[in-house]
C-alpha cells in the first residue's frame, strides 16, 4: 500500500501547488485558498460547467444525513476528511439536535487542522486531529479521546474517498473504521462517479495535491458492502435526490451533479 511521503505531504501545503480542500472551499464560496487553488477550480468549471452546482450540492447533501443520523438517536459523529469549515459544519448541525453531540473532525494537511481548531477552541463536545484517512487505525485510536466505540457513532467520509486509489484501498478504509463501531452506527458517503463531464474534469486535479479517482456506481455501492452496513431509504443516489428539501432540485437537474451519496446502517 502506498502512503504519502514528505513530498506528497508539501504538495498539500504548498500554496503554489492546486490543493483540492482548498479547492472545495473556492467552489463553496469560501476564502481560504490562492491563486493556484482558483486557477485549477476555474480549469475543473470549465470542463465541468456543474462543478460548482455539485460542490455546493454535495455539501447540502451532508448536512441533510447528519441531521437524519442525529434524529435516529446517534449522538457521536466522526468526519474524515473534513476539509475546511464552512456554513453547516458537521458539529452545528448534530448539536441542533442534540446539544451535547460529539464531532471529531480528521484531515491530514496542518493548515485545515489549524483553522478546525480555531474554530473549535471554546467547544469541549468537538475536536479536531491532524491524520490522514488511508491509516483508519490511527484514527481510530485519536478519536476514542473524545468519542465513545461502545455507543453508535456516525462515520461521514463525505467527498474524499474519491482522493485514494485502488493500490490504498478504500474498501480496506471504510472495513476497519466500521468494524470498530457498535450496532446501530452509520456510514455515509459521497462520491463522484465517472461520467464524460468528471473525466473531463479529473484534468484540472492532475497537477494537485491529489488527484480525482473516479469510480461506477457499483464501485461505490461496494463501500457500503465492504463496511458491512445496510443502506436506508433511498440508498444510493446522486445527492441532490437523498432526502431532498420541498425546494430541492429537479430531477432533471440532479442529474447534473455527478455525486452519489448514502447512508448505511450497522444493524
Amino acid at each position: 500500500m502506498s502512503r504519502r511521503g514528505p513530498e506528497q505531504r508539501s504538495r498539500a501545503i504548498n500554496p503554489n501547488v492546486p490543493n483540492v480542500a482548498r479547492m472545495y472551499d473556492y467552489f463553496l464560496g469560501g476564502k481560504d485558498n490562492y491563486e493556484a487553488d482558483r486557477a485549477a477550480a476555474a480549469e475543473a468549471s470549465r470542463l465541468n460547467p456543474d462543478a460548482v452546482l455539485c460542490a455546493r450540492e454535495n455539501r447540502a447533501f451532508l448536512g441533510r444525513a447528519v441531521r437524519f443520523v442525529a434524529e435516529s438517536g446517534v449522538r457521536q459523529f466522526l468526519d474524515v476528511g473534513t476539509g475546511f469549515p464552512s456554513m453547516g459544519n458537521v458539529h452545528e448541525v448534530a448539536q441542533s439536535v442534540h446539544g451535547d453531540a460529539r464531532t471529531v473532525y480528521v484531515d491530514y494537511d496542518p493548515v485545515v487542522v489549524q483553522h478546525g481548531r480555531a474554530l473549535l477552541a471554546t467547544d469541549e463536545h468537538t475536536a479536531m486531529v491532524e491524520r490522514d484517512l488511508r491509516k483508519p487505525g490511527q484514527i481510530l485510536e485519536q478519536a476514542a479521546d473524545l468519542l465513545d466505540f461502545s455507543r453508535p457513532v456516525c462515520v461521514l467520509l463525505v467527498a474524499c474517498l474519491h482522493f485514494v486509489t485502488a493500490m490504498e484501498d478504500p474498501y480496506r478504509i471504510v472495513k476497519r473504521l466500521m468494524r470498530s463501531t457498535a450496532t446501530g452506527s452509520h456510514l455515509v458517503i459521497s462520491h463522484v462517479i465517472k461520467t464524460p463531464k468528471t473525466i473531463a474534469a479529473a484534468a484540472a486535479y492532475q497537477g494537485a495535491s491529489a488527484p480525482v479517482v473516479l469510480r461506477t456506481e457499483t464501485q461505490v455501492g461496494r463501500m457500503f458492502t465492504a463496511a458491512g452496513v445496510e443502506m436506508v431509504e433511498p440508498g444510493l443516489v446522486r445527492v441532490p435526490s437523498w432526502r431532498p428539501h420541498l425546494n430541492a432540485l429537479a430531477e432533471e437537474d440532479a442529474e447534473r451533479v455527478d455525486l452519489l451519496g448514502g447512508v448505511g446502517r450497522k444493524a
